[in-house]
């Protein structure tokens, strides 16, 4: 038995099929030095995580790489188990009990909070909420945020802040050649959003913005970017800043001087039929306040201190400053949530890990956010994907990862996948997700549109199953 254990192929259960999944499985089955079997599952019916619900609908060139993870599904050591969750339809103790080891990279799937009076006020919502909203996502399909008032205010210097924002700016005409969904794009077209304000903590040099969606603001919202020149001033230690935040404070400053003058958020909205989105820094929230709604927030303004190792903060000056705001969209970072069973780090959101091996625990590991936090772009998953195979491979080598006894040829979830299909007989196989990927490619060919996105669990499964749509 242990030389068949030695010989058969070993089988990794990948959870999460998201950037990290696929480019775990990507990196176990492209190396030579052991072969191996990898099963992907996946809560959802549909893959790809982000890519499919984070990444912004008007972003369809970051949507592009599904086309590797296409690639790696091809392979026929590979498989896809979808709409099976790990802790509902099998448990965390099965799947190391079948299998020779476990990689869970099911990323970051809450939201951090404010901590401020007034952040749970109906209008106050999470950009966690509004992302997964207009891409569709299944859990979140019905979330969509009160878009009959005049202003938003985003509070966040990121990615997820900017996508928010020139979502809620952009003419509807130009959304609707993409998939974002078409609940989100009917709530677009009827918005009464005329003006989007984001709001950062710290200075221009700290906003984690990327230069290209920066840069692309102008064209994709069709009005200017309202900057403060004064905000976007000579930075301290600005010769030491990296090529990146230079560029970043150049594009900034190129539309403060392009505005003939500088409105505040707080004064009178844009003209009719525009919607203008205005960048703001040095201001944290202190309050949302409203008679049972949103209805403004309260700035504490700030000024920036550097310490003796060179971290940049942001400290209280003690002035205040109110915006106006019919809704409030907070978008201040994800947030890693915990494994039933396994340790978790609650400040850093991450399940402890050396270099991807779970901390004090047998046959498994991490990759992706849950492994290092919510930091970084789609391609730096792969890196940490390759570190995660990289770990698995050597203990395997090191004789540190036990093989599992087992015939050779014997499949972890039952020959026919009998085990999955008796916990979950709705189980969406690679073969579903290729029939929902059809479906969805041929509603939206019509309308020139890369696809039409079905955002309800009963129809993206019916779809998989070819069983009759329920309405």
């Amino acid at each position: 038995m242990a030389d068949d254990a030695v010989n058969a192929p070993l089988t990794v259960a990948v959870i999460g099929s998201g950037p990290a999944g696929f480019y775990t499985a990507g990196a176990l089955l492209e190396q030579s030095a052991v072969p191996v079997r990898v099963d992907l599952y996946e809560r959802l019916a549909t893959p790809w995580g982000l890519v499919r619900a984070g990444v912004a609908p008007d972003h369809p060139k970051i949507k592009a790489v599904s086309s590797v993870y296409a690639a790696t599904a091809a392979d026929t050591r590979f498989r896809f188990f979808g709409n099976v969750e790990v802790g509902r339809h099998v448990s965390r103790e099965e799947l190391v009990e079948r299998y020779d080891a476990v990689v869970y990279t099911v990323g970051a799937q809450g939201e951090r909070r404010l901590g401020i009076p007034g952040e749970d006020l109906p209008g106050s919502v999470s950009a966690v909420d509004v992302v997964g909203w207009y891409n569709g996502h299944p859990d979140f399909a019905d979330r969509a945020p009160d878009l009959s008032g005049r202003r938003a205010v985003v509070i966040g210097a990121g990615n997820v802040a900017l996508d928010v924002a020139r979502i809620l700016c952009s003419p509807v005409e130009r959304l609707a050649a993409t998939d974002i969904a078409d609940h989100a794009l009917d709530a677009l077209r009827a918005s009464a959003i005329e003006q989007v304000v984001v709001v950062g903590r710290r200075g221009p040099a700290q906003a984690a913005f990327t230069t290209a969606e920066l840069r692309e603001l102008p064209e994709f919202t069709g009005a200017p970017v309202d900057v403060d020149p004064a905000e976007v001033a000579e930075q301290p230690g600005e010769e030491k800043l990296s090529r990146l935040i230079r560029r970043n404070l150049a594009v900034l400053r190129d539309y403060a001087a392009a505005l003939p003058s500088q409105p505040s958020p707080t004064s009178q909205p844009a003209p009719a039929g525009t919607r203008r989105m205005a960048l703001r820094f040095l201001r944290s929230p202190v309050e949302i306040r409203g008679e049972g709604r949103v209805a403004e927030v309260v700035f504490a303004r700030n000024r920036l201190e550097v310490d003796a190792e060179g971290w940049v903060s942001a400290v209280d000056t003690g002035e205040r400053e109110v915006f106006p705001a019919d809704l409030v969209v907070r978008a201040v970072g994800y947030k890693g949530l915990p494994l039933a069973g396994l340790p978790f780090d609650e400040r850093r959101g991450i399940i402890p890990n050396d270099a991807g091996r779970v901390a004090g625990a047998d046959r498994e590991y991490v990759a992706g956010w849950i492994k290092r936090g919510p930091t970084g772009i789609i391609g730096t998953n792969r890196k940490c994907a390759v570190e995660t195979v990289a770990t698995l491979l050597a203990d395997v080598a090191e004789g540190r990862l036990a093989r599992h006894p087992r015939a050779g040829g014997v499949d972890p979830v039952g020959e026919g996948e009998s085990w999955l299909r008796e916990r979950q007989p709705d189980l969406v196989t690679e073969a579903g997700w290729r029939l929902i990927d059809a479906a969805e490619r041929a509603s939206g060919e019509p309308a020139g549109r890369p696809r039409v996105k079905l955002t309800t669990l009963d129809a993206l499964v019916d779809t998989a199953l070819t069983r009759t749509l329920t309405v």
